[in-house]
């Protein structure tokens, strides 16, 4: 049988044309994400060994879901937070994996099985970082992240356990002149930035510690999609 050089040209175009290429999946799930912890990301070297070992082991974590489904189950418009006590510095976690307890705060308006699927969300979207989760605790949550030009302000509150106010970074930030964005965030961020912290705290139990704390540049905003 006789094959033409005219058609195997054709077969070959139709094989490696774009269209035929298989394209990558869209996410099922995106939204907002903030973070903040004990500890300065935007700063200087001298600011952040200063407190490396010594401070800087908590953290706040929060997924503001807007649109989207984990495994099957619609989130949308619904948060969770994941508040971290670590047994070290919340620094660079490529270089220096931390582990601790973890409280997970799931938004009050989530049924059970929307309870379970931001459980799990959380759990792999956080990694090793909340591996050991001794409470999960529902709470009416506000979430408010990414409402001015910039991107850096944000306000969450979740019924008296969680309060976080943050903002853009200003020239007035800069203490020493060689601030940088020193450490990455902790969890896989899009279009991530530094931002202000104005207040941070957390007022529940479960982690053996609470703590407030003003007058950081200690967050990160950004967006997430999986």
């Amino acid at each position: 049988m006789k094959i033409s050089l005219a058609f195997l040209a054709v077969a070959f175009a139709a094989a490696t044309s774009p269209l035929s290429a298989k394209s990558p999946s869209a996410p099922s799930i995106r939204g907002d994400y903030l973070e903040v912890r004990s500890c300065d990301v935007y700063t200087g070297p001298c600011f952040a060994n200063s407190e490396m070992g010594t401070s800087g082991k908590e953290g706040i974590l929060v997924w503001s879901v807007g649109k989207g489904d984990w495994q099957g189950t619609s989130l949308d418009g619904l948060s969770v937070i994941a508040v971290v006590h670590a047994n070290g510095t919340l620094g660079d976690l490529r270089y220096e994996p931390r582990q601790g307890k973890v409280v997970l705060i799931v938004d009050s308006r989530a049924d059970a099985k929307q309870k379970a699927a931001l459980t799990d969300m959380a759990r792999v979207l956080g990694g090793k970082l909340i591996d050991d989760v001794v409470a999960v605790k529902s709470a009416a949550l506000s979430v408010a992240l990414g409402e001015c030009s910039k991107g850096g302000c944000g306000r969450v509150t979740a019924d008296g356990l969680v309060e976080i106010s943050t903002r853009c970074l200003g020239g007035a930030d800069h203490l020493c002149g060689n601030e940088d964005t020193y450490y990455p965030p902790l969890t896989a961020v899009q279009g991530a930035a530094p931002a202000f912290t104005e207040l941070s705290s957390y007022k529940g139990d479960g982690l053996n510690i609470t703590w407030q704390g003003v007058g950081q540049r200690n967050a990160f905003t950004g967006t997430f999609a999986r």
